[in-house]
């Protein structure tokens, strides 16, 4: 077992509630029970020693591992190879009903060998609370039961599997033979919970055969047929497994505080429900024709504006726990070392409370594409909506943090104003269409004046290219969105000329930088890697801008820095390795709405 295996060497599953990172050696690197933005109790990922793993591993010298998912599913396989024979870990997590509450939640960790004979080796070392919680083990051959605080958690085997007490740990080892089984089952739970039943070879095949079948039947949902349904329909999926079924809120990633840059401080908590990145995500999936998380999400990001519950005294903010909680204090875990010495470790997130104004032109983009919105919301959620632009044609003219929530101040920030100016524009679209109450004049007169200030401020005459902020000449790949969002045409000469200063100062073999920090100071140390979601979003604005070939071409790139089962982090480093949390729903949606542009302007070629 490495102690610090790449961040891209994962696979996920998850239950739509919580999800586990698994590595292609069979260890639980990363898992938080029962959500998302639960303590964690494995996170060997952030700290070998003190975090926790759940391994199943194969002994020998000679072995060799690879690691799929079954097709168009969220089972993950690890395959070990040895000169003696083959076995497999088949691991998935149960799925229950999306309007199902549950703290309890399993993670089904099969053996089986396909060739020859193979001896399995397992650990688990439990650590509750990011490991700051000491735990008691009561044990019997079958079933371990570590009671944590709050958390009881039993590891149950069955099959020709004997677990051993290993200090207040587990240990176990078994020999199978072609055609021979065996399983460990985790079941967490609420302390004071009914103990799990004992598991059956038929009911973990009942399982299996209920989870395969559950993941088939999602995906069949979508509507993509294009030419990259693979690698779309794994996106999918990924944002799918983000998604906290209990309420529609999609998390950015699974996991906290991995880096951006190895042994810097860029190390930031991405479990909870950023109203950009859960709107984007939202408006990929119903574009692919998953209309039920389009409608869930609506629904939750409805209940954030009823509510009015921020830390910040606006009508949104820009994060959430994923049961709309606006409390995300930020703490540092001094006693984690971090991902190979990247410190601090931080949960919660100090982002929160910062004023970012890009979100209600996120937030009115997706709530634009969920359908009839008449139906959906009615008159009460109209209203609330037209509130909420009424607040903004008062509000949009501030400085903020910007998208990359940087900590070097507020400025005048051009994607700000450029999401604002979306916001107006399909508020005005929606209430012309649905016929509905609305300051038209005020909305329209806001919307024009955005549009002028961003021609004349945020255009550097000098470098021939819309910038970050005004007064600056720094490029920002954020930008990318312009002709997508419909604030210019993909080919006006000036967005083309902006795309021509991207590509020759961000663009680095076809991936893209955010903007560069030497340049806009963002109040941190260390640099960082290439930005996913940028690539493909610079894909995306090539074919539009009809230069298909090149688009492409960035496009077949980067795919090949998708991990082996389909999965990106946040960054890529220099070396092609993937950098910050993993998955990324950014990434992912991002790489979604690429391959549907770069479709739809190949079929106009050939045509």
């Amino acid at each position: 077992m490495r102690r610090y295996p790449p961040i891209g060497d994962h696979g996920l599953v998850g239950d739509l509630q919580t999800a586990a990172l698994i590595s292609s050696e069979g260890v639980v690197d990363w898992f938080c029970a029962p959500r998302f933005d639960s303590p964690s109790l494995f996170a060997a990922l952030l700290d070998h020693d003190r975090g926790g793993h759940f391994s199943i591993t194969v002994d020998g010298e000679d072995v060799t591992t690879r690691q799929l998912y079954v097709a168009d599913t969220a089972v993950l396989i690890t395959r070990f190879l040895t000169p003696d024979g083959v076995g497999e870990v088949v691991d998935f997590m149960p799925v229950k009903a999306p309007e199902t509450a549950t703290d309890v939640h399993r993670l089904v960790r099969s053996m089986r060998v396909t060739r020859g004979r193979v001896r399995f080796t397992l650990a688990c070392r439990p650590r509750f609370d990011y490991g700051r919680a000491d735990h008691r083990l009561d044990l019997r051959p079958d079933v371990a039961h570590f009671a944590g605080p709050g958390t009881d958690a039993y590891l149950q085997a069955a099959g020709p599997l004997a677990l051993e007490r290993d200090g207040a740990d587990v240990r176990a080892a078994v020999e199978l033979r072609h055609g021979e089984r065996a399983a460990a089952v985790l079941t967490v739970c609420a302390t004071g919970a009914e103990p799990p039943a004992p598991p059956t070879a038929e009911g973990l095949r009942a399982d299996f055969d209920a989870a395969r079948s559950f993941w088939y039947r999602w995906i069949r949902r979508s509507r993509y047929r294009g030419r990259w349904q693979g690698m779309v329909n794994r996106s999918a999926i990924t944002l799918k497994l983000l998604t906290y079924a209990l309420t529609g809120a999609p998390v950015a990633a699974v996991t906290a505080a991995l880096p951006e840059q190895l042994g810097g401080e860029r190390n930031w908590d991405y479990r909870y429900t950023w109203v950009r990145d859960a709107s984007l995500s939202m408006r990929a999936l119903l574009r692919l024709g998953f209309t039920d998380e389009a409608y869930a999400f609506r629904r939750w990001l409805g209940a954030r504006l009823k509510s009015g519950r921020t830390v910040t005294g606006e009508p949104l903010q820009i994060m959430y726990r994923i049961d709309g909680d606006p409390h995300l204090a930020e703490e540092t875990l001094d006693h984690l070392e971090g991902y190979r010495g990247s410190a601090p470790v931080r949960i919660g997130n100090g982002a929160a409370e910062q004023l970012q104004l890009d979100i209600y032109g996120e937030a009115v983009h997706a709530l634009s594409h969920t359908g009839d919105l008449t139906h959906m919301a009615g008159y009460d959620g109209w209203l609330e909506l037209a509130g909420l632009l009424d607040w903004l044609t008062r509000n949009w003219d501030r400085p903020d943090e910007g998208i990359w929530e940087t900590r070097g101040g507020p400025q005048d920030f051009t994607y700000s104003r450029l999401m604002c100016w979306t916001a107006f524009e399909r508020g005005i679209r929606l209430a012309r269409d649905y016929a509905r109450p609305a300051d038209l004049a005020g909305w329209t007169t806001a919307r024009d004046t955005i549009l002028h200030q961003v021609m004349e401020r945020g255009w550097s005459s000098e470098r021939q290219a819309f910038v970050q902020h005004y007064g600056s000449e720094v490029l920002d790949a954020s930008l990318l969105l312009m002709p997508a969002v419909g604030f210019i045409a993909p080919r006006d000469p000036r967005w083309l000329s902006t795309l021509d200063a991207m590509e020759t100062e961000l663009v680095s073999d076809s991936l893209v930088h955010r903007y560069d920090p030497a340049a806009s100071p963002d109040g941190l140390r260390g640099r960082e890697g290439t930005f996913s979601l940028c690539s493909f979003l610079y894909v995306d604005a090539l074919a539009r801008a009809g230069r298909v070939d090149l688009a492409r071409y960035a496009f077949d790139t980067m795919l090949t820095y998708a991990n082996h089962v389909g999965l990106f982090a946040e960054e890529i480093g220099p070396t092609g390795e993937q950098l910050g949390n993993f998955p990324q729903a950014f990434t992912h949606l991002a790489l979604i709405g690429a391959a549907l542009a770069l479709d739809e302007e190949l079929e106009r070629t050939e045509r």
